[in-house]
């Protein structure tokens, strides 16, 4: 299985020849998905005992399988928060995975983690983050905050005294990942109530007044662009306060960061440079394919001393090749080296950051500014649009570039069958949310080829 013969020959050439052919497509398709029974009586068995030629067992994929999955490229996927990869980057993608590194430390993958972090040196520019500001690139927003407020707790852990339970201060609209973080971490929250729908500094400095045990809150997060509306809290503030009472402020920027990059909106995220911790995941705004999160540390030895793992297989990947009968002394040595594996929770790991660093190689920094205020420019005509049809009223004025808008007299159910015919149609992929409890529209611009046109074929479905 592991020779060149004609059979991998065969293989290679046949997927290497679907992969240019994806590549071309313009735009890319966005399909629907298919129920078990479809793809039992289109597909069945694929695997068997003796193999299949590589040709039919492709087929099968381009064919069936593939379709059947929702391309997030496509210009017309406005549902959850999609994605828009460069070419180039989803090619160095298939470089990565050919290229069968392991990127656990700088021992293995030194290359791999140079250029990784150019790329996180990039984010740490936009953040204003101090020098020396770094992390790794993890699989997504969820391992990104938990690995920041595992780190965050650790470090409380040794400041100050242990409470009964250790609580973090978020707000209703904070992502579900957070909620699921605290349950793994075992912590509690401070539910800290929003004004105009954003976490504040007066907010968090009136609910921690308010609480029995202020003591036991260790970290406070703020979102950089909710999922659900585009929404950025008020990050100087809530900086203020965190600074005051010692709290670790993690910034969940996983899709609105990456408008750092768009002057017309850089102001609205004043105070992320007082952040403790941001993620950004580049698999959403940032044109590189899934998966892909920056998890940056302002001080990143708090980190290391968190998520470094110990053992007597790992100590000399923490040695300078240069020195390698320095094994006994790799604690005084681990600084010298940077090792992503210190930096979240994980060991093993694709070196994830390379095609979103190939593609910021290649294009220029101008070239990601531009597209990103491409897209905040359409999300703006969008909510003209809106505004200025008689049929449906716009929920709110978008802070980036998700929009909410209402069909006054529809219920969920038509809310439903709207997005069930968008789809069935393939005019887009659009799914509802709710707004304070009201069923609403919801349209998430992040590709820049996604036109206001199609946005026009979207709002006629609503007739």
């Amino acid at each position: 299985m592991h020779e060149l013969d004609d059979l991998a020959t065969r293989a290679v050439r046949a997927c290497l020849d679907y992969a240019l052919e994806r590549l071309r497509y313009d735009p890319p398709p966005l399909d629907r998905p298919a129920t078990p029974a479809e793809l039992e009586a289109a597909v069945g068995s694929t695997i068997t005992a003796t193999g299949r030629a590589p040709e039919e067992v492709l087929r099968q994929f381009t064919d069936v399988l593939a379709p059947a999955c929702l391309s997030t490229d496509s210009p017309r996927h406005l549902a959850f928060i999609p994605a828009a990869p460069t070419k180039a980057s989803l090619v160095f993608d298939a470089v990565v995975g050919v290229s069968s590194m392991c990127a656990t430390s700088w021992l293995e993958a030194s290359g791999a983690v140079y250029a990784e972090n150019q790329a996180l040196d990039v984010l740490v520019g936009l953040t204003g983050l101090p020098e020396g500001a770094g992390g790794c690139f993890v699989s997504g927003g969820s391992a990104g905050n938990l690995s920041a407020l595992f780190a965050a707790r650790e470090h409380a852990a040794r400041e100050r005294p242990r409470p009964r339970r250790w609580r973090v201060a978020v707000s209703a609209e904070s992502h579900s990942s957070v909620r699921s973080t605290l349950r793994i971490l075992d912590c509690d929250e401070l539910v800290v109530p929003t004004r105009d729908d954003r976490l504040t500094g007066d907010g968090l400095r009136a609910a921690l007044a308010d609480d029995p045990e202020p003591e036991a809150v260790f970290a406070v997060v703020a979102t950089a662009g909710t999922t659900n509306a585009g929404i950025i809290d008020d990050l100087a503030g809530i900086a203020e306060v965190a600074r005051e009472r010692g709290l670790w402020f993690h910034v969940d920027a996983a899709y609105g960061g990456a408008a750092l990059f768009a002057p017309s909106v850089r102001a609205r995220f004043a105070g992320i440079e007082a952040a403790d911790s941001v993620i950004i995941d580049p698999h959403k705004w940032l044109f590189a394919p899934f998966d892909s999160c920056a998890l940056l540390y302002r001080d990143p030895a708090v980190a290391r001393a968190a998520h470094e793992q110990r053992a007597s297989y790992l100590e000399w990947m923490r040695v300078e090749p240069a020195d390698p009968d320095a094994a006994s002394d790799a604690v005084d040595h681990a600084e010298s080296v940077w090792n992503p594996a210190d930096y979240a929770y994980h060991l093993s790991r694709r070196a994830r950051g390379l095609p979103f660093w190939f593609s910021l190689a290649v294009h220029g920094t101008d070239a990601y500014r531009d597209a990103i205020e491409q897209v905040l420019a359409t999300t703006r005509t969008a909510a003209d649009r809106v505004e200025a049809a008689d049929h449906v009223s716009l929920v709110r004025r978008p802070d980036l570039s998700v929009l909410l808008f209402r069909r006054p007299g529809w219920d969920d159910a038509d809310y439903s069958a709207w997005s069930h015919r968008l789809l069935d149609e393939q005019i887009a992929f659009v799914l509802p949310s709710r707004w304070r409890g009201e069923a609403v529209g919801r349209a998430v611009f992040l590709n820049p080829r996604t036109t206001v046109d199609i946005f026009d074929e979207v709002l006629a479905a609503m007739v």
